[in-house]
């Protein structure tokens, strides 16, 4: 990187319209403050206790640790910055999340089930919750927003095979035009189901062929959506009900197990502007899904229907019109992108090799944060004063370079912390304060190098404005290698560390690269104008490039000098 000696004027408009632009785009987004971290704004922790799916025995560490990379990844999709999930003991993980509502964590990380694909035998309407708000927010397990999620098209052939999910309007599910039964509008008592023996034994490739005994039609007629839920056994039947607790299922046992699905993501296709979920399932999943896929499409609905249950509830019921081989399968509706991310993040870290249970949910305050805040900027408004006043005392008229320095650096940082707040959801936390007080002597100290080669140069004889230049040049390799040694520690620490520490890491980092773009081009850009100027380029007494101030007995090519170089001269002949 380097600066035009002769242009320095052109470099501050330069750096003055990136601070601008900086400003602006906070002004676009009409946003003005940081998005703050756990120990400063508060937010919600979850603890999870977790239990093998096979039943009891201990748990396996590995697994629980597969487990914390799969919720670290749930909690990273909501984009979020300083989020910690973090093990406890031999089965319980811990997850601590800023600037999350609780009930959308706990709506995440609370679905930690093995997942599973099973058709639909039965699925009858229930009446919709009195107490739920209109405006309630839509669930994942009805990406159109409709409150029945009830499927109401069918898949068509073609290159790409897809499972039409719900996006129909009508709030009662339909079988070949013709309505299903009405529930009585008052449901029955509670009830907590209990598993079947009818479907006990079946492997998952006869699974297709599966239908229910009388006892099961009868316990489902008798099941409501306010029952606890069943326990999710691979080979049995499952009652189950959709998220918004609109339609309830007869559900057959398992076809295919979660951990079967490779990969889930959603997009947009092209030629399309409808958002789907596009699902590629491995080898044997592949198979069984072509397989399933081939014998639903020739019933009627809603036993043309594939259930994706996870935790024993049903986030998606899509219907099915044809076989879909290849492994690959794209599952469409009335998706907008969150629906359809949130669909395609459940179904990709779905498959927890364990099951957990909520054992606490906390709201963390942040009151305790804002007193260490409060010390924090005390300390930091101290240490920035005695800063300052070394620079005026020591440097004096050039302390306004620090001060100037100083003031560019810092607008820098925050309005770049407050755009990655609203763009990548970086969360500043204690430790990310440390990391900015830090760049405060990072930024000093580029200008104390910069000074001192600028010394160096007078005291060989060059001219003050020979010397801002040559200096500038011996000085910026040495700011450089100081820079460059902070950000390998900064990068080091972040990828070693855990937690709140990364804050540290990234603040640091970020601040380095600050001083680098402020040193570069603003700092000696300055210079390279007040050294031009009367009162620094004559080396005034409060300048700070006085004669005295730089250790020499005149600056060299002033009229001091060389009346000092006369006077030295004439003494030497008359001797």
């Amino acid at each position: 990187m380097a600066t035009a000696s002769g242009r320095p004027g052109r470099t501050l408009i330069v750096l003055t319209a990136i601070v601008a632009a900086l400003f602006g785009a906070m002004a676009l987004g009409d946003t003005w403050t940081p998005k703050l971290g756990l120990d400063l704004r508060g937010g919600t922790t979850i603890t999870l206790t977790a239990a093998n799916t096979s039943g009891g025995g201990s748990v396996d560490p590995t697994s629980l640790q597969l487990a914390r990379t799969i919720i670290q990844s749930r909690v990273d999709s909501l984009g979020v910055g300083e989020s910690e999930v973090t093990t406890a003991g031999d089965k319980q993980i811990i997850v601590s999340v800023p600037n999350v509502q609780q009930d959308e964590l706990v709506r995440l990380v609370g679905q930690t089930a093995v997942l599973r694909f099973r058709a639909v035998y039965a699925a009858e309407p229930v009446a919709p919750p009195v107490a739920a708000p209109s405006d309630a927010p839509t669930a994942s397990a009805d990406p159109s927003g409709n409150p029945s999620g009830q499927p109401s098209s069918q898949t068509t052939p073609g290159s790409q095979q897809s499972a039409e999910a719900p996006d129909g309007p009508s709030a009662s599910p339909t079988g070949n035009g013709r309505p299903l039964p009405q529930l009585p509008t008052a449901p029955p008592a509670p009830k907590t189901p209990r598993p079947t023996e009818a479907g006990k034994g079946i492997p998952p490739d006869q699974a297709i062929e599966w239908q229910p005994s009388e006892a099961d039609q009868a316990d489902f007629a008798e099941f409501s959506c306010d029952d606890e839920k069943m326990v999710d056994v691979a080979d049995q039947p499952l009652f189950a009900c959709n998220k918004e607790k609109t339609e309830k299922y007869l559900l057959g046992p398992t076809l295919i197990e979660g951990d079967q699905l490779t990969s889930a993501s959603a997009g947009v296709p092209q030629n399309n502007v409808q958002w789907v979920v596009n699902l590629e399932f491995n080898a044997e999943g592949g198979a069984a899904f072509a397989k399933a896929t081939a014998a639903l499409a020739q019933r009627t609905d809603p036993q043309n229907r594939f259930a994706i249950v996870l935790d024993g509830e049903s986030i998606s019921a899509p219907s099915v019109s044809a076989s879909i081989p290849g492994g690959q399968a794209e599952i469409s509706g009335n998706f907008n992108q969150k629906s359809a991310t949130e669909l395609a993040n459940v179904l990709k870290y779905g498959a927890l090799p364990l099951a957990f249970d909520v054992s606490e949910v906390a709201n963390v305050s942040a009151t305790l944060g804002g007193e260490q805040l409060r010390a924090g900027i005390v300390a930091g408004l101290i240490g920035l004063g005695l800063v300052l006043a070394f620079s005026f005392a020591y440097y004096r008229g050039l302390g306004i370079v620090v001060v100037a320095s100083l003031a560019v650096a810092g607008a820098m940082t925050y309005a770049v912390m407050v755009l990655l707040g609203s763009s990548v959801g970086f969360a500043l936390n204690l430790p990310g304060i440390a990391g900015a007080i830090v760049a405060i002597g990072v930024t000093a100290d580029s200008f104390v190098i910069f000074f001192e080669r600028i010394r160096d140069e007078v005291r060989d004889g060059r001219s003050l404005r020979t010397a801002v230049e040559a200096g500038w040049r011996r000085a910026r390799q040495t700011v450089l290698i100081a820079d460059a040694v902070s950000m390998l520690s900064a990068v080091i620490l972040f990828i070693l560390a855990i937690g709140s520490v990364k804050g540290f890491a990234f603040t640091l980092g970020l601040t380095t690269l600050i001083d680098v773009v402020v040193v570069f081009w603003f700092t000696k850009p300055l210079m390279t104008m007040l050294a031009r100027t009367k009162f620094f380029g004559g080396g005034h007494r409060l300048s700070g490039l006085d004669p005295g101030h730089l250790g020499v007995p005149a600056l060299p090519g002033t009229r001091a000098r060389r009346g000092a170089a006369v006077a030295l001269d004439t003494g030497v002949k008359e001797a």
